[in-house]
């Protein structure tokens, strides 16, 4: 594989694509996928479609499957069915009966939207016989606001399985961010219920303020938890200032403060400064790599990946894998598709699994040569 160049700290890198450290399979195809998750303990991955379908995939025998129950959504431009999610302790050899939770954009009153998470029972009675029962909303984002854009809406849970940690976008208005009586843009800490964790950081505050673990972000589409069981997220950003950010409770991290990238308009916001009171980015990247999902490898099948943040990129149409070093981060390498890419996950035996992005997408497998 080819490193990346030196200036990759801040993720200019006109490097060539690393060379395939791997052999690709195309599995299936699927519509506008936006989320991809193996139920824990089993081969069957389930697929999220925008537009409002959950499927799976046998990954042992190729057989696909509509799953019954999926909410309503408000679909249309950033906003649909949104991320999947199991719990790790549920993990078991057959599907059965287990934990779901799925968040999408809901509308609200008016011209207004946001997005929610639910939680339910996922039932299946057979390997592609499955259905999604008393599925209820737990957590909405707040406040419902005007537009169809940075939902975010990723769900991850604690490496002790407690607590779940969502990604809630700042819906493209800006000032939300700094405002902690909202939860845009904001990453929440909840109970699997759904109710604000005991011990966050503004709980004394009440009230929606009290779910709030971190602030200062834009449009948050990749989260995970390190092998120290530290918490990252990536996060797009302006006109560059995409961000890989160690996830800190209480600390707020710039938007729209701060930024090393500009308004869409050319209008400038002053890049991040040590000193300037905000959380500094791990990484950033400028021209942006326009993230979609992202995992930390922890299989045998590719060592040089092993404990690397893999991401999804849409607009770089790439794995941007990228090596951890303490607080800091920098990228190693690209590996370069034919198109966006939306989501990523680790299989079983330690395959990478990749969703692309749009209409007629198609799911695609990895495995080591």
């Amino acid at each position: 594989m080819l490193a990346s160049c030196a200036n990759a700290q801040t993720g200019e890198s006109d490097a060539a694509p690393a060379a395939a450290a791997f052999e690709t399979t195309d599995v299936a195809g699927f519509e506008e996928p936006w989320a991809i998750a193996f139920a824990p303990g089993t081969a069957t991955l389930f697929v999220t479609e925008k537009a409002g379908t959950v499927k799976l995939i046998d990954t042992k025998t190729g057989e696909t499957a509509t799953v019954a129950g999926a909410p309503k959504v408000d679909y249309g431009g950033q906003g649909g069915l949104g991320d999947i999610a199991f719990l790790p302790a549920e993990a078991a050899s057959t599907l059965g009966t287990r934990t779901i939770y799925l968040s999408w954009a809901e509308a609200g009153e008016g011209d207004t939207r946001g997005a929610v998470v639910g939680k339910g029972k996922l039932v299946c009675s057979a390997p592609t016989t499955c259905a999604i029962e008393g599925l209820n909303v737990i957590w909405r984002q707040t406040p419902k606001v005007t537009g169809r854009g940075h939902y975010s809406h990723r769900i991850t849970f604690s490496p002790d399985g407690k607590y779940m940690f969502v990604t809630s976008g700042e819906r493209q208005k800006g000032a939300p961010s700094q405002d902690t009586g909202t939860t845009l843009g904001k990453i929440v800490r909840l109970n699997l219920d759904g109710t604000p964790a005991a011990g966050n950081p503004l709980e004394s505050k009440g009230g929606v303020s009290a779910e709030i673990w971190s602030y200062g972000h834009r449009n948050l589409l990749g989260i995970a938890w390190d092998a120290e069981g530290r918490l990252w997220e990536v996060e797009h950003g302006p006109a560059g200032g995409d961000e890989l950010n160690l996830v800190k409770p209480g600390a707020n991290y710039g938007w729209p403060v701060r930024s090393n990238g500009d308004h869409y308009n050319g209008d400038n916001i002053p890049d991040h400064e040590p000193t300037d009171g905000f959380a500094q980015p791990a990484l950033s990247w400028n021209p942006v790599i326009a993230p979609g999902g992202m995992i930390f490898y922890t299989g045998d099948q590719f060592p040089a990946w092993k404990g690397h943040a893999l991401i999804a990129g849409l607009a770089t149409q790439a794995i941007v894998d990228v090596a951890i070093e303490g607080e800091s981060a920098r990228e190693v390498a690209r590996h370069e598709f034919d198109n966006r890419l939306r989501a990523i996950a680790q299989g079983p035996d330690g395959a990478i699994w990749v969703a692309q992005d749009g209409k007629g997408a198609r799911l695609l497998k990895l495995t080591a040569k």
